[in-house]
């Protein structure tokens, strides 16, 4: 119970990454608040989580729905940047209303979240933020052109964030997951999710509670001296 009297708030927590990271986070004695836009959706993943655990509504791609969420959770010891617009399209074809979802949900959301977040944790002298980002942040692949320059961003925002905050013993890192079997994942992008986890040097896609298992890792204290990093949980996938 190594996170007892700690709040942690994990974005896109309703389903795939985000719940298996609510699960672990609540597993080892946090107070979790998870959210989403789909109302039933995000109460029933709560109700289904053991511990203390509560689902907040949030559109991470409206700012208002996250001023209005920083409101609801109070004082937040631990932050998971997982709520993710990931469209596929080729850059020719790009719309620009997803375009604009994309940057609005993966980045804005997240900056101004952490914006308004952080001032507590710097005043508590401790935190730890979270960004899941993608392997596409570091390698090519067609029809991922505006999700993988988004969490490129995420990246980049990790290492200025550990920067500005490390002193007053906030910590900020990042998970950079390869592909992975979720609902929303299988949805967008099919088969190709799977033909590229066999291209892979561990020849598969991995399971969220895999990529779950280094959120929490990052979360924790035994990554005290862990800042400004990238983890890839991507079956080697940055290696080749």
């Amino acid at each position: 119970m190594e996170l007892a009297n700690q709040t942690a708030l994990v974005t896109g927590g309703t389903a795939g990454i985000g719940l298996a990271a609510a699960r672990l986070l609540a597993r080892e004695g946090a107070s979790v608040i998870i959210t989403g836009r789909d109302t039933l959706r995000g109460e029933q993943a709560a109700a289904g989580i053991d511990g203390d655990v509560r689902f907040i509504r949030a559109d991470l791609a409206d700012l208002e729905s996250v001023a209005d969420l920083v409101r609801e959770a109070g004082d937040v010891d631990i932050v998971v940047n997982n709520a993710a617009s990931f469209p596929s399209a080729l850059t020719v074809d790009q719309n620009i209303a997803a375009f604009e979802a994309i940057f609005d949900t993966n980045v804005r959301g997240a900056y101004y979240l952490v914006a308004q977040l952080v001032p507590g944790m710097l005043a508590r002298g401790r935190g730890s933020i979270v960004n899941v980002t993608s392997l596409v942040a570091a390698k090519g692949v067609p029809s991922a052109s505006g999700y993988s320059a988004s969490k490129a961003a995420l990246e980049s925002l990790t290492r200025t964030w550990a920067v500005e905050f490390g002193a007053d013993g906030v910590r900020v890192n990042s998970v950079a997951p390869g592909p992975t079997r979720t609902e929303g994942v299988v949805a967008e992008w099919g088969e190709t999710n799977e033909e590229l986890g066999r291209s892979l040097p561990l020849g598969r896609t991995a399971s969220p509670e895999e990529i779950a298992e280094a959120v929490l890792f990052l979360a924790s204290p035994r990554a005290s001296f862990v800042t400004g990093s990238t983890l890839h949980v991507d079956g080697g996938g940055i290696a080749v």
